[in-house]
């Protein structure tokens, strides 16, 4: 007789018994976790790995259905999956500067930097629904400080200034758009497309990587959670460089 050991599929542990069956297929349940689980599963979702494909294949231009139909998944398990990593997203780079200390400290020990704003266009559902991607990045080296999406109006700009005050920032280039005359100070901030060409070409990549910000296309979010969670899960990885 043959013998094959069975892991638990969460913990790894040995300790694995019997728990009946499903769908024709046997079940176990771990005595370390307590978790049950199956090692042979019908719904391809259930399979380790696949929701990780997901992800990967939303941060890298595939839409709901081109995934669904790639990974033979269901495209709600697809925007089920996008949800479940809304609360993952961070609107600051936790790799720049002294955040956590305090602004007289910080202005002492991090260097000032020079700051670029912009704010992308698209839409969620429709093109009467729009949805602003407002960020900054450091004028020298491009690296994206923060974001944050929403409508385009003052009080989103508001939340991205606030996660700003973080950083020991010198100046900030933006176009005219009246909400950042409103919140930043006038003897820190320039006006001009000459000092913005450098998030302008941002822009431009993000428009290249993600399907949902490309100006002509039939590929767009039906829900702003979906929208603004692959959206920001591309940041905080390819940005940000966070798991």
């Amino acid at each position: 007789m043959a013998y094959e050991i069975v892991l638990c599929k969460y913990c790894k542990s040995s300790e694995v018994v019997r728990y009946g069956t499903q769908s024709g297929r046997s079940r176990f349940r771990c005595k370390t976790c307590h978790r049950i689980f199956k090692t042979d599963y019908i719904y391809r979702a259930y399979e380790p790995g696949v929701k990780e494909q997901i992800i990967d294949m939303a941060l890298n231009g595939s839409g709901v259905r081109d995934t669904a139909r790639v990974l033979g998944v269901g495209k709600n398990t697809v925007i089920a999956t996008i949800k479940d990593k809304a609360s993952e997203v961070v609107p600051v780079n936790p790799h720049i500067g002294s955040q956590t200390l305090a602004v007289e400290i910080r202005q002492l020990i991090d260097p000032a930097v020079n700051v670029q704003a912009d704010e992308q266009w698209s839409y969620v559902g429709n093109k009467a629904n729009q949805r602003w991607l407002w960020y900054a990045i450091d004028a020298a080296t491009g690296a994206i400080l923060s974001f944050v999406l929403g409508p385009r109006k003052d009080v989103v700009f508001e939340k991205l200034y606030n996660n700003l005050k973080r950083f020991n920032i010198k100046t900030y280039y933006t176009d005219d758009w009246g909400s950042y005359s409103k919140y930043l100070p006038p003897e820190q901030h320039v006006i001009g497309k000459q000092n913005t060409q450098k998030i302008e070409n941002k822009n431009l990549n993000f428009r290249t990587r993600i399907k949902r910000l490309a100006r002509k296309t039939i590929c767009f979010s039906k829900l702003e959670l979906c929208h603004d969670t692959v959206i920001g899960l591309f940041i905080n990885r390819y940005c940000f460089q966070t798991p």
